[in-house]
């Protein structure tokens, strides 16, 4: 792969021609935070995401790893979220998906890897997500944290009605957001119906954050977020608060723009 060449619509927004090309600046971005954090002897505190929208990052970063010697030594992941009721074994659990995509073919510290469980006793979880926030804190704050979008506006879990205010926390899954993952579980009724997710203030916390869309399906989307003034039922509009997010789409995901 090689990196792209982007068409700049705004000052924070890229417009790739091709995924492929979108998932290579974004990638190419994340690893410049690594290396200049190796420079200065200091951990990269990364968030990262999961789903159909990082894997070419991910795939990116593990070249760059095996072809270019980027070393995952100094990282510090925390993931956005993960189902509740699954294992971390379950094939689509978000703890395999990290193993598969990323974790299983660089060189990060397992110590240094985190994420949500999805195991805990409803009694725990508080506590749980108390603790996973206390963690970030620890490390003082995230570097970049690496979104997605939902086709309802959600970014992490954090579903429509989701505060500003939140943080990681349990929360409900939209029909829609189930609805969209039916065909992958094997059936609507396979779906988890709740999930772990940081939360809005927790991202938004984040010294830099990247949002990656891509494809048509994330054109409407895109769109309503852009236009609409900031709104619970949005959640991705929560993003205007923050002028610097760096947005990076491919054509076809800002054709609506």
């Amino acid at each position: 792969m090689t990196k792209a060449s982007n068409i700049p619509i705004e000052n924070n927004i890229q417009v790739c021609p091709t995924q492929e090309q979108a998932s290579i600046t974004t990638a190419h971005l994340i690893a410049d935070v690594i290396k200049s954090k190796q420079e200065l002897g200091e951990f990269a505190v990364l968030g990262l995401a999961t789903g159909n929208t990082p894997k070419l990052v991910y795939q990116e970063l593990v070249q760059m790893h095996k072809n270019q010697g980027l070393s995952f030594k100094n990282v510090i992941s925390f993931n956005l979220d993960e189902y509740h009721g699954i294992t971390p074994a379950h094939r689509l659990s978000y703890h395999r998906f990290m193993r598969t995509y990323l974790f299983d073919h660089v060189d990060i510290l397992p110590e240094n890897i985190h994420l949500p469980f999805g195991t805990w006793e409803l009694n725990k979880i508080e506590a749980h997500c108390a603790a996973y926030e206390a963690k970030i804190n620890d490390y003082n704050g995230i570097d970049i944290q690496l979104l997605g979008i939902g086709r309802n506006g959600h970014i992490a879990f954090n579903e429509p009605g989701s505060p500003f205010d939140s943080v990681t926390r349990l929360i409900d899954l939209h029909p829609f957001t189930r609805n969209d993952a039916a065909d992958e579980f094997g059936g609507l009724d396979k779906v988890p119906t709740q999930a772990i997710t940081m939360g809005i203030h927790t991202i938004m916390n984040a010294k830099r954050i990247l949002l990656l869309a891509l494809g048509k399906r994330k054109a409407e989307i895109i769109k309503k977020t852009f236009e609409s003034e900031m709104t619970p039922q949005i959640p991705a509009t929560f993003l205007k608060a923050r002028p610097d997010i760096e947005y990076i789409f491919d054509t076809e995901a800002a054709s609506l723009l």
